[in-house]
């Protein structure tokens, strides 16, 4: 049985959605958008290696989305969806396959017999394009007004993924390069290269989500107990390390440049460890010492992230969210508000929610105090979650 890999293209920055995070990295229902075609993918006994197209910018996104899986490490997009699938092909040319499977990460209700049917239909295709028939009546638009009927039959609607031989598929994305007119799925690539692509039948579930509407309904597919009453349960973390000289202060994920650092057994990140513990306090799972000891070596000079990533998992795998987060880091220095826009962006990276629900705040003692000589930095949070009841 001849095995594939899987390219999933996420390159996008898919803002269509609403907030400011591209909508693959988006929380859906517990976890990551992204990671259910992944999840589906790598569980798939015919499928022998997932590879993700991603843009750069969003690496870190893509890091804290795709935590524990095993994946190939992931390729660099271009400026078009169509430019990304081609640098994804050529990358995996080293791993010879024999077949490939393209797929949009913006549909994660991909299933295994779907899989099956695309690999099954390119044992004697080249290649194989995942689809459902219109079924709705079709009408053309006359500006405003409701024009001809439009005849449905034989017209599907495209899904992902669309299979093909691997170096058909890519001799094809070579063929087409530079033409003015960009492909907007690999099926198209395929017929424009002059190869007949075959047609599988597709799911109805499996919809790319690309409005807020679209992932409104996915939230209800995946979550039965959105009908039922949630309540939100409020966390606070308090924490304080001390400054002695270094090169740069952790705070809020981010690095801040200048001639001290924060004394602690991992990156001493005091604004993360607080909301950790927030976070923890809010589900009454302990506190981030009982996670992550100081005494186990395996944390020194660990990323304060990976912290709180697990909080947000425990959260996620109670069916629950985080839907606010809100922290105060008291100092005279470093100065804070320069870098406060990239600690809101981080934050909101590390819990895969909009940035409108994070909020960095500084302040400072007045002179008074450990923080008020400089000799440390105090930090505070609370933490919002939402938990289904029941």
């Amino acid at each position: 049985m001849t095995k594939a890999i899987a390219l999933v293209v996420a390159a996008g920055s898919g803002l269509r959605v609403g907030g400011e995070i591209p909508k693959q990295f988006l929380t859906l229902a517990g976890k990551p958008l992204l990671r259910y075609c992944l999840e589906t993918f790598l569980s798939h006994p015919r499928v022998a290696g997932v590879r993700v197209v991603i843009n750069p910018t969003y690496q870190a996104l893509y890091e804290t989305a795709t935590t524990g899986l095993d994946l190939l490490p992931p390729v660099h997009g271009g400026q078009t969806r169509q430019e990304s699938v081609r640098l994804g092909l050529e990358s995996l040319a080293d791993l010879s396959p024999h077949l490939v499977l393209i797929h949009d990460a913006a549909r994660p209700f991909l299933d295994a017999a779907t899989i099956d049917r695309t690999l099954d239909t390119l044992a004697t295709h080249p290649a194989a394009l995942v689809a459902v028939p219109v079924v709705d009546t079709l009408k053309r638009a006359a500006g405003s007004f409701s024009g001809l009927t439009v005849d449905r039959n034989g017209l599907w609607r495209a899904q992902t993924p669309q299979g093909f031989h691997y170096n058909t598929i890519l001799s094809a994305h070579h063929a087409v390069m530079g033409r003015d007119a960009e492909m907007t799925d690999d099926a198209g690539v395929a017929e424009a290269a002059g190869i007949d692509v075959a047609l599988v039948l597709g799911h109805e579930d499996n919809f790319k989500i690309t409005t807020p509407a679209d992932l409104a309904r996915a939230e209800r597919m995946l979550n039965p107990k959105m009908s039922q009453a949630f309540e939100y349960r409020t966390g606070n973390g308090f924490d304080v390390h001390r400054l002695i000289e270094g090169d740069g202060v952790h705070m809020c994920g981010i690095k801040i440049p200048c001639e001290w650092r924060l004394e602690g057994h991992s990156d001493a990140d005091v604004a993360l460890h607080a909301l950790t513990d927030a976070v923890l306090g809010a589900i009454s799972a302990k506190d981030i010492g009982a996670h992550f000891p100081p005494s186990d070596p395996q944390w020194k000079g660990a990323e304060s992230w990976k912290f709180l990533a697990h909080a947000n998992k425990l959260v996620q795998q109670r069916g629950g969210s985080i839907t606010h987060c809100d922290i105060t880091i008291i100092c005279e220095k470093p100065k804070i508000g320069p870098h406060r826009d990239a600690m809101v962006t981080r934050v909101a990276e590390i819990l895969g929610i909009e940035r409108d629900r994070v909020s960095v705040k500084a302040t400072t003692t007045e002179k008074l105090g450990f923080t008020g000589r400089g000799e440390g930095v105090a930090a505070q949070a609370t933490a919002t979650v939402a938990l289904p009841i029941g």
